[in-house]
């Protein structure tokens, strides 16, 4: 049977934007704060970030991610990992309070072979879940209906990061 499709036209943009040759993580890191909004970082650690993906599984999708440039776990300082894991309960309190989920799925894929798309830079997936959105697995496979623009989400979801 063949996959749902569903049309977007408003992502071709979005899909065919040139992609720069480093790492996206490092460049928003390394962006003024002044760019938050346009690069979707919602909060600012000493030692990490927390940003909305920009291919989310679900509205809300959070990455959380080190300053430190890194593909591996075990190389993060004591210091970064645990920042990182506060900042993951920061955004788990903070979607929490926004829009009320059921559930959340919290993981690292460490390597391609892995799943991880951006196998370079360690970072963290927070994504909220509701009873009966769809099977995790299913979202990473097939269709996804995200119900607002990334723009509108992070502008709803802000205040809750400074209300923490």
């Amino acid at each position: 049977m063949p996959p749902d499709v569903m049309w977007t036209p408003w992502r071709k943009e979005f899909i065919m934007a040139p992609r720069s040759p480093g790492c996206f993580l490092c460049e928003k890191a390394r962006s003024p704060a002044e760019q938050d909004p346009a690069n979707l970082v919602l909060h600012r650690g000493q030692r990490a970030y927390i940003l909305l993906n920009l291919y989310p599984y679900t509205n809300g999708h959070l990455l959380i991610a080190p300053y430190e440039h890194t593909a591996e776990l075990e190389e993060l300082e004591p210091e970064t990992a645990d920042e990182i894991m506060r900042l993951t309960q920061r955004g788990v309190a903070a979607l929490k309070k926004f829009s009320q989920p059921g559930g959340f799925n919290i993981g690292l894929n460490l390597g391609r072979a892995a799943g991880a798309g951006v196998p370079e830079h360690v970072h963290i997936h927070v994504v909220p879940r509701w009873s009966g959105d769809v099977n995790f697995m299913a979202t990473l496979g097939d269709t996804r209906l995200i119900p607002e623009s990334l723009d509108q989400t992070y502008t709803r979801l802000l205040p809750y990061f400074h209300r923490l």
